[in-house]
């Protein structure tokens, strides 16, 4: 080799190498079905079913046991053409933001981002939310759950103040119990939903704290995405630091998370209610972080007992039998005494930890509007669980 050709290979390892340049992103180690036990043909026959269209618009599907990729199915469908004419019709999902990223039905926008492979995971993002607080309270970042929600705003600038909004915690927003009068129980294309209210103004922080109190704060859940909204708010007025920045810093990059893409609200704070875009294998990460109680390869990110904490019930929702935790969906399975942790987003949006089975599954989709089939979160889990069962395996 020339002298000159050496000094330039020897130039670009340093460049590649020496001088930090990122590295390829930590990818999942892929096993059989049936080497982590579980039948590849009940996982056969629900990919059929997905395929199909018996659940609609279905993006993805992963299935993770034992901590290796064992199903990895992903699902084309033309959102163009499928949402096109909603698209141009004025509508409580783009009524504000035709041709923005607050047009459900924009196909730039929704649901990949700029038809790309990152994913919107819509309320997930209040789920990956709670766990950004959870790693700011490791590093002794942030202020105790039971601190009121009104320390961190001008009071005088708050309308409807009362003792009841005075008594609201950080535990409130985070276990949909602030007892705000709000109505999230409507379609999302119904103007009069309080989120579809929220996202058509402004402020969304002002929209939300200014809210008139309905019951006492901690004694009923009420979904209730400005509370999510609001935390976004506070967790920069308590870090003094952006919470985009603080997970691409604290949690994205110790996962080896290095693509997303993170929406705003009109005023400036991130969407922290249903802005986040990540690739699935990339959210499947962040279930698995909780899998393994806070420790991502050694590397404690989230301490146990704030998984513990954010995965215990707190809150009845309705009388289904599912619970809330911290942000965390708790459903129950089998004869009901085991429970499945799990996120929950518009259009088919599901992380799912099942802890007794060393399993992390990922759905994403598109079925946002109301009518129409869809894939719920307590089938998705029979389903999966069902191989286990065909499988024979001794730990169901």
């Amino acid at each position: 080799m020339r002298r000159r050709e050496f000094f330039l290979v020897a130039f670009a390892i340093v460049m590649l190498v020496g001088w930090g340049v990122p590295q390829s992103p930590q990818k999942w180690p892929v096993a059989n079905p049936q080497d982590v036990g579980l039948d590849r043909k009940v996982l056969a026959d629900l990919d059929a079913d997905i395929e199909s269209g018996k659940y609609g618009h279905v993006d993805s599907m992963l299935v993770i046991r034992h901590g290796k990729l064992a199903f990895d199915r992903f699902y084309r469908h033309d959102y163009s053409q499928i949402y096109g004419k909603e698209a141009k019709e004025q509508g409580a999902l783009n009524a504000h933001d035709p041709t923005g990223p607050y047009n459900y039905f924009n196909p730039w926008w929704h649901p990949f981002y700029r038809r790309g492979d990152l994913h919107t995971l819509q309320s997930v993002t209040k789920t990956v939310t709670s766990v950004i607080i959870g790693v700011a309270t490791a590093r002794g970042e942030f202020p105790g759950l039971s601190t009121p929600v009104l320390k961190f705003f001008d009071e005088s600038k708050v309308a409807n103040v009362d003792e009841r909004k005075r008594r609201v915690t950080i535990r409130h927003l985070l276990t949909m119990t602030g007892g705000f009068d709000w109505d999230e129980g409507l379609p999302y294309n119904d103007p009069n939903n309080s989120c579809s209210l929220m996202e058509a103004s402004f402020d969304w922080v002002q929209f939300a704290i200014d809210r008139k109190m309905a019951r006492e704060p901690g004694t009923v859940f009420n979904y209730n995405s400005g509370e999510t909204q609001l935390l976004s708010y506070i967790f920069r007025v308590a870090t003094g630091r952006d919470i985009e920045e603080y997970a691409a810093e604290h949690l994205f990059a110790p996962l080896g998370i290095e693509g997303f893409f993170w929406k705003r609200s009109p005023a400036g704070p991130v969407d922290t209610e249903g802005g986040l875009y990540l690739n699935p294998h990339d959210l499947a990460k962040i279930a698995y972080l909780y899998l393994k109680k806070g420790v991502w390869q050694g590397r404690t990110i989230v301490t146990p007992e704030w998984v513990t904490d954010s995965v215990s019930p707190k809150v009845p929702v309705g009388k289904s039998g599912v619970q809330y935790g911290l942000k965390w969906w708790l459903f129950p399975y089998g004869d009901g005494s085991k429970t499945a942790w799990a996120g929950s987003g518009f259009g088919g949006q599901m992380p799912i930890v099942i802890p007794e089975h060393d399993l992390v599954l990922v759905f994403t989709g598109w079925n946002i509007l109301p009518d129409g089939p869809r894939l719920a979160h307590r089938e998705a889990i029979d389903r999966v669980l069902g191989a286990i069962v065909a499988h024979g395996s001794s730990d169901f």
